[in-house]
């Protein structure tokens, strides 16, 4: 299974990388909660360290961007653009939020069903039309996209929960696949904001 925050980060570039729509530099923000810390304690791992703060870590060179980069040549077989990504420790629990912009030149509502037509037979990616928020996400499966033109700029807001969706819900959704079960066994989970 990709990491985390490669699960963030694709499901929300994917799409333009599979219309060839990746054509400048990627910048990528994402807010991670405090069980995203790995398994080795740290002193950032602590609450009181947590509680109250916020800090960036591995900026430019986290060690899911192998997998990102992968991902989209795969689709995109020119790709040869720079993936900027400032992970950030948050300070909430669960959950990730990624916000990523790149410089575009297709409409908003165009991009938007693109979209939809790229996660059109996926049930866990959901395109909304509102900002989204974590606690939609925080204990499901879920991906929740949000895609708005900026001037020349498309922005992806992309949220998921790091334990589920980033990790044991993928884990289990794969499992599904592989064993021909229906997607949803084991994974239809409400959200702790519904």
């Amino acid at each position: 299974n990709p990491g985390c925050f490669a699960t963030g980060i694709e499901l929300a570039l994917l799409p333009l990388a599979n219309n060839q729509l990746i054509n400048d530099d990627v910048h990528v923000h994402g807010i991670t909660g405090s069980t995203g810390a790995g398994q080795k304690l740290s002193p950032t791992t602590h609450y009181s360290w947590r509680n109250n703060n916020v800090s960036i870590y591995k900026a430019f060179k986290h060690q899911h961007l192998g997998e990102v980069n992968q991902s989209i040549k795969q689709l995109q077989n020119g790709f040869k653009y720079n993936i900027n990504f400032l992970p950030v420790r948050g300070n909430f629990t669960r959950g990730i939020y990624i916000s990523a912009y790149t410089k575009c030149d297709k409409p908003e509502q165009e991009i938007v069903e693109l979209y939809k037509s790229y996660y059109k037979d996926q049930p866990f990616v959901i395109i909304s039309d509102k900002s989204p928020d974590l606690k939609q996400v925080v204990n499901t499966n879920k991906c929740i996209l949000r895609i708005t033109k900026h001037d020349d700029k498309v922005l992806i807001i992309s949220i998921v929960d790091n334990l589920v969706k980033g990790a044991s819900g993928q884990a289990i959704h794969n499992m599904n696949l592989m064993f021909d079960l229906p997607e949803e066994t084991g994974l239809k989970l409400k959200s702790t904001g519904f």
